[in-house]
């Protein structure tokens, strides 16, 4: 493991000009190009919001910035593993031609997925500023929950990704697991509003924790249940190992799978 991120640094050029291209393609062609990344949570707030405070009808002070703190933070995971599930096999001419450290791909899309995000920030934080929502010192804690989140989601970007090589059928699977996974993660409702006796159903869900935690800096300016976000940490190295070990196996037959 330490040998291949000795690796990965040597060939860091490479990531991040991979990174960068990335982002510049991600557009390419469309009129208002990079601003989608703004756009985007912006345009999902307007539906989500419309149908939950207004239909659903959901009573939570200030509940359009809960839920637009919740989707810019989900579309971190989304993103990536969308992307991620692809990114072996879009690169299959590059595989064949010269040699690389093969996890460069799936962690190039996450770095993209994490960049966007912090642009993000930039629109969400005056949002919440406009709509009074007290923020403070807690918010010193986010790069710590980013970290976190960036494992979690690199060791599951990792593993669709070099999974999809060999299951073609997993990245149409992806997008419904995707959507399955937001309404089962407490974005557009709180924790409180899960039944106590799926409390416990719920806190197995890696993701509960991770977005309880944005929801606490962001939202309610507290400190989140850092005992909690120590479990997922842990649960995300073992899982960033495991995937790390399948992907360096199945790496190895690349070249003729793809």
């Amino acid at each position: 493991m330490l040998r291949k991120i000795k690796e990965i640094f040597n060939y860091r050029q490479m990531l991040e000009s991979m990174v960068l291209t990335d982002l510049r393609t991600r557009y390419k062609g469309s009129f208002l190009g990079f601003f989608w990344t703004l756009l985007n949570p912006l345009l999902m707030l307007a539906v989500y919001s419309m149908i939950f405070k207004y239909v659903v009808r959901i009573s939570l002070e200030n509940y359009t910035s809960y839920l637009f703190i919740g989707i810019v933070a989900w579309n971190l995971l989304s993103q990536a593993l969308t992307s991620g599930s692809t990114s072996v096999i879009r690169n299959a001419g590059l595989i064949k031609k010269i040699y690389f450290p093969k996890e460069i791909l799936p962690l190039s899309v996450v770095i993209g997925g994490i960049i966007n995000f912090v642009l993000s920030l930039v629109v969400l934080i005056p949002v919440l500023v406009i709509s009074d929502v007290k923020l403070g010192w807690s918010l010193l804690l986010v790069p710590v929950i980013l970290l976190v989140y960036s494992i979690f989601t690199l060791a599951l970007t990792t593993l669709v990704s070099c999974l999809n090589v060999y299951f073609r059928d997993l990245e149409h699977i992806i997008g419904v697991i995707i959507m399955a996974w937001f309404y089962l993660t407490p974005i557009v409702f709180t924790v409180d509003m899960i039944p106590e006796d799926l409390q416990s159903v719920f806190s197995l869900n890696p993701m509960t924790t991770i977005m309880s935690c944005f929801h606490d800096v962001f939202f309610y300016n507290k400190v989140p249940d850092l005992i909690s976000l120590s479990v997922v940490t842990g649960i995300s190295i073992v899982l960033l190992i495991i995937s790390y070990a399948i992907f360096a196996k199945l790496s190895r037959n690349f070249a003729e799978e793809i």
